[in-house]
């Protein structure tokens, strides 16, 4: 009888922490690595952040093609614009211009 309350008053209580460590190691661990642990976060973050710059990025592209597009809609259309975008378009030009090909040049 002696033998079995000491067993029970040692193990009893190593059986407690020792489930009690599990279930909170289990809850430290998807709390760092889970679905919306902190890991996740600092990916939502980086995502967001490129996100951003994508969005900037089409911004500014956005502002130049409606400048480009408020050019062809006055009442007289700018007369180098228009042979400067039909001779981009068609890819052709006449024997006697000169053509001078840049390497950052839009498409």
């Amino acid at each position: 009888m002696v033998i079995r309350t000491r067993f029970r008053r040692i193990l009893f209580p190593l059986a407690l922490y020792a489930f009690s460590g599990g279930v909170t190691s289990y809850f430290v661990w998807h709390a760092d690595n889970g679905e919306r642990g902190m890991k996740a976060k600092l990916a939502y973050k980086e995502q967001i952040r490129d996100l951003a710059a994508q969005l900037a990025d089409l911004k500014t592209q956005r502002v130049a093609m409606e400048l480009k597009v408020r050019q062809f809609r006055t009442d007289s259309v700018d007369g180098d614009l228009l042979d400067e975008e039909a001779h981009r378009i068609l890819g052709r030009a006449n024997k006697n211009e000169l053509v001078v090909l840049l390497s950052g040049a839009r498409k």
